[in-house]
C-alpha cells in the first residue's frame, strides 16, 4: 500500500472512529494492516490531532516498536517526537545514519541504518552522541521520564561522561540542542 493511500485510509478511518465509535475502530485496524490496537485508544479521550500523532508515530518508526505491556499512546507519541519533530536519529544513530543510496540529504529516498538506530556513536569534536536505545522496559537509555525530561530541558549530563563542560560541578550537554526544549 502506498504511503499516501495508507495515510488517506487511516485518516478517513480516524474521522469515522471519532464520529461512529469503536466498531469503526476495528474497521480501521483492518484497513491499516499491522497498526497498533486502535480500540485501546478509543476510550482515552484523545483529540483527533493527538490520535493522528499516535498513528503517525507508529507509521514512521524505522524499527519495530515494542508495545508489549507498554502505554501505546506514550510509545507512539514518543516515536512521533523522536522521528518527526526532534530528529534524534540524525545524531544518535551509529554512523552511517543512512544506508548506501538512502541519504535524504543527497536527494535519495530515506533508508535509515536500523542496526545502529539511536545507538549513539557520532563524534562532535571531543563529544560522542549517547546511546538512546530504549531498555527492556522502554525507557530511553534506561532513564526515567523525569530524568529524560531533565536532560532534554536543562541539558544536565546525568551520566557525567567526560569531558565535563563547563565544569565537573555543572556538567551540561554541549552538542545536543536542549536549549529549545527549555521553552516547552
Amino acid at each position: 500500500m502506498s504511503h499516501n493511500r495508507f495515510i488517506g485510509l487511516v485518516s478517513a478511518a480516524v474521522l469515522v472512529c471519532l464520529t461512529q465509535g469503536s466498531g469503526a475502530v476495528r474497521a480501521a485496524e483492518g484497513l491499516a494492516g499491522n497498526m497498533p490496537d486502535l480500540a485501546r485508544l478509543s476510550s482515552r479521550g484523545l483529540s483527533s490531532n493527538e490520535l493522528l500523532r499516535v498513528i503517525r508515530g507508529f507509521e514512521i518508526a524505522p524499527v519495530p516498536l515494542d508495545l508489549q505491556d507498554k502505554d501505546l499512546v506514550l510509545v507512539d507519541t514518543g516515536s512521533y517526537i523522536v522521528n518527526a519533530q526532534a530528529a534524534c536519529h540524525d545524531c544518535h544513530t551509529t554512523p552511517p545514519a543512512y544506508l548506501p543510496g538512502g541519504d535524504p540529504f543527497a536527494g535519495e529516498p530515506e533508508q535509515i541504518n536500523v542496526d545502529g538506530y539511536l545507538a549513539g556513536g557520532n563524534a562532535f569534536g571531543p563529544f560522542i552522541a549517547r546511546n538512546l536505545t530504549p531498555d527492556s522496559s522502554g525507557k530511553p537509555a534506561g532513564m526515567t521520564y523525569q530524568e529524560f525530561r531533565r536532560t532534554l530541558r536543562r541539558g544536565v549530563d546525568l551520566k557525567q561522561l567526560p569531558p565535563p563542560v563547563p565544569s565537573p560541578d555543572n556538567d551540561l550537554l554541549q552538542v545536543m540542542p536542549w536549549r529549545p526544549f527549555t521553552k516547552r
